[in-house]
């Protein structure tokens, strides 16, 4: 037919024999890319500047952080929406259209922010890099995802750890690539401190890297199996052998159980991750610690650095333990261990317990970050592999509202206790107790999770595996 383009679904069927490893990589490329979100920080202070060339001095005429800060917002709100828009969308095309979709439209918006930088226009930018890269995010974010969980019904956590630690990792190499190229461009004279340059060049970058993705993805034929696959017969209680369609999804129970455990998990999360820097610098300050021995702006950033690692480790770590464990064991120990860590932060402050303080935060950023790469596997397991990707899309709704939710939070509680006269880490108390208490709404919501009811399931859809209860 001439419709089918080399970009469907149809021709991106794997023939016998092809090695299901290499898929993976092409997610990797994917989240790799639209990761980069997470080093959007590293552009405020310049284009906070680009009227006065000073980001130690601004002029009146330049956005402040305030305005900057939306962008990023937008980005998120965009992503959670698109996610959950064009999931079905996805199941119907194919992982490949979609990827290519997530490319142009991600680059695109780097082409566009850099047009809204250089005639100095804020509502450009929040287009491109908010409206129109933040599709590319959403649609990038869950193009592998059922696809992935297609071609590892054996290893489904790992699988999905291996790509969404990608998401995790993409600012590590993001954030000095972009430094470095804003540095080169400012010094050839290219005007607005090297940022428009630098998203033009970001964009040229992003759409060939994520061509990898969109030229090696496959998909398994619907009979395929992996060699020699038996179900693990550990934690098979929630795994279906069935099939939840997308709109179904959202009439069980089991769904909004799952979309208040993401809630509750993100945004306790982002609860760390949005003040990590100023945290530790107001934890532990040279009042606190002595003269010239306080933590340093400096030693701030290397502790953002080893979140940010262990954001990436523990999506694969965590997501790669479900397989063995079960995801509702899996998620009972994010929210039961991280219930004690929150309610710890507080007393390691006020003793002044430095290294156990960074020890614990880097635990509870791992789990932030395996909460995201266990999900898909846990939606897998409950509604089976036919519309996973289109229900994960819906889900991830509940980090479009955490990414608002969680700094609303932080920020009112902290501000309040600063108000009532508390400095240093006492100014966090209540912040932190409060992540612990939306923690145990989480595990009441992972506790409740049973087996979807059969009426759910879509007639005479049974999948291709040797699964069961």
């Amino acid at each position: 037919m001439a419709e089918a383009s080399i970009l469907d679904r149809s021709r991106t069927v794997a023939g016998p024999g092809y090695n299901r490893w290499l898929i993976p990589p092409a997610a990797l490329a994917i989240h790799l890319a639209i990761g980069q979100a997470y080093a959007f920080s590293v552009f405020k202070k310049p284009l906070g500047a680009l009227i006065s060339g000073d980001p130690a001095a601004p002029a009146a005429a330049d956005w402040t952080p305030t305005q900057l800060g939306i962008i990023f917002s937008i980005a998120i709100v965009l992503l959670g929406l698109s996610a959950a828009i064009f999931g079905k969308w996805l199941e119907r095309v194919g992982p490949r259209k979609a990827m290519m979709a997530s490319a142009l439209c991600f680059s695109g918006g780097f082409f566009i922010a850099a047009l809204g930088v250089h005639l100095h226009n804020l509502w450009i930018v929040y287009f491109g890099y908010g409206v129109v890269g933040g599709i590319g995010l959403g649609i990038g974010y869950i193009s592998p995802v059922s696809t992935l969980i297609k071609w590892f019904p054996d290893r489904r956590g790992v699988a999905t750890g291996m790509a969404i630690m990608g998401f995790g990792g993409g600012a590590m190499i993001a954030s000095p690539l972009s430094v470095a190229l804003m540095d080169y461009f400012k010094t050839n004279g290219t005007g607005t401190l090297g940022v428009a340059a630098t998203f033009l060049t970001l964009g040229v970058i992003y759409l060939l890297f994520m061509q990898f993705g969109v030229w090696t993805i496959r998909v398994p034929a619907e009979d395929w199996v992996p060699e020699n696959y038996v179900p693990n017969p550990q934690h098979s209680a929630l795994i279906t052998s069935s099939n939840v369609s997308a709109d179904n999804a959202l009439k069980t129970p089991q769904f909004w159980l799952l979309w208040v455990v993401l809630l509750t998990n993100v945004t306790a999360g982002i609860g760390v991750l949005e003040t990590a820097s100023p945290l530790i610098q107001e934890s532990f300050s040279d009042a606190v610690m002595g003269a010239g021995r306080g933590v340093t702006a400096a030693a701030a950033a290397g502790f953002v650095g080893l979140l940010s690692l262990f954001n990436l480790l523990g999506r694969f770590f965590w997501s790669s333990a479900s397989d063995k464990m079960g995801r509702k064991t899996t998620y009972a120990i994010y929210f039961g261990l991280g219930i004690v860590l929150y309610a710890l932060i507080p007393t390691l402050g006020r003793n002044i317990q430095l290294a156990l303080y960074v020890g614990v935060a880097c635990v509870i950023i791992s789990m932030y970050g395996g909460g995201f790469a266990t999900i898909p596997a846990y939606l897998s397991d409950l509604f089976g592999k036919y519309q996973v990707g289109a229900i994960h899309g819906r889900l991830l709704t509940a980090w479009s509202t955490a990414g608002v939710l969680g700094p609303l939070i932080v920020n009112f509680l902290h501000e309040s206790r600063k108000a009532e006269g508390f400095t240093g880490a006492a100014a966090y108390q209540t912040v932190f107790y409060a992540m612990a208490g939306l923690l145990v709404v989480g595990l009441l919501a992972n506790f409740a999770v049973t087996a979807v009811n059969a009426k759910y399931n879509e007639k005479g859809s049974v999948e291709a595996e040797p699964g069961g209860h």
